[in-house]
């Protein structure tokens, strides 16, 4: 191999190593993000089901209210 074939096969080396590299770079910054968001979609899920288990006990409540007989009897009082 002559000199010039050697620094000519030397940059591209150096070059397609430094594109990997970059690369790589941004695929672990894409995963950083992936995860980030997943975490907080996570956070979000978490509170919507304390919210969903709290309004189902508020309408177990109203439904046990409603069904009361003393409610009607009231109801009709109120209406007097």
């Amino acid at each position: 191999m002559s000199g010039t074939a050697m620094v000519v096969a030397i940059v591209f080396i150096s070059v397609g190593f430094g594109v990997l590299f970059d690369m790589y770079k941004k695929h672990l910054e894409f995963k950083e993000k992936t995860l980030n968001h997943n975490s907080q979609s996570n956070e979000q899920a978490v509170a919507m089901n304390k919210q969903v288990q709290a309004l189902e006990e508020r309408m177990q409540v109203l439904e046990k209210i409603v069904t009361d007989e003393g409610y009607d009897i009231r109801k009709e009082i109120n209406k007097l």
